[in-house]
């Protein structure tokens, strides 16, 4: 059985990928603070390992991917998903303790999380897997008066090439998809408030899809990155 670990897997993009795998037939790690929802999501499945966890600490981290691998065996991919959006604000009404909040789950989060899948991918025979980063169209083209979303999100694009070049030799891939208005319960709840002007969204199931697609290649190809978004989505030219 193929096995991924899921960070942010209690809603959102982080579920509907989780929920995707599962039905595939993976051994799936649930990672995320929330255990009510991870444990609705493995109810009845029997590939399906709950990982209560905080992202933004590193200890916890590192033993929750020793607890998959515990039930895994092996660790084939780490879908590293988690993130929040923060505080929207132009950077001088930005309280620090927001972009203090924004860097710790958005970086040193992704960070920890691709930290220890690295070391278990480096260790496990037969040595190697796949780190799959979730960007963002803000990795490229910043919203407005989101200034700690955009720089975390551009950071993780340079963890995305340094973790390819580190793994080059090790038969670690990583790759990065940026995600442009997946429908979400967050993001329906923010449309909800311009309804005269809605922005363009698509279903969140073709994240998950695109995200098995990645996943599902052989270690001698890799999917750097992937841009996908809703098709009226004014990423082009938005500035």
């Amino acid at each position: 059985m193929k096995s991924i670990l899921i960070t942010g897997a209690s809603a959102g993009i982080g579920r509907a990928t989780a929920e995707h795998f599962l039905a595939k037939g993976w051994c799936v790690g649930l990672l995320a603070r929330s255990i009510a929802p991870l444990e609705e999501i493995a109810a009845g499945q029997v590939g399906a390992v709950v990982l209560p966890c905080d992202v933004t600490d590193a200890s916890a981290v590192e033993a929750a991917f020793k607890q998959f691998m515990g039930k895994a065996g092996r660790l084939d991919v780490l879908f590293n998903n988690a993130g929040s959006f923060g505080t929207a604000a132009p950077i001088d009404e930005l309280p620090l303790e927001a972009w203090r909040a924004a860097v710790d789950v958005n970086l040193n989060g992704m960070f920890y999380a691709a930290r220890a899948a690295f070391a278990e991918m480096r260790a496990q025979s037969p040595q190697g897997g796949r780190i799959i980063n979730n960007g963002s169209v803000s990795a490229h083209a910043p919203r407005e008066n989101a200034v700690s979303y955009t720089v975390t999100k551009h950071a993780i694009t340079g963890l995305t090439k340094a973790l390819s070049l580190d793994g080059r030799s090790l038969d670690i891939a990583c790759g990065q998809i940026d995600i442009g208005n997946a429908r979400t319960a967050l993001l329906e709840e923010l449309a909800a408030k311009t309804p005269d002007n809605p922005p363009p969204m698509m279903d969140v199931r073709h994240v998950a899809e695109a995200v098995y697609s990645m996943a599902t290649l052989p270690l001698e190809a890799n999917v750097q990155f992937m841009t996908l978004m809703a098709t009226k989505m004014p990423y082009i030219g938005r500035g």
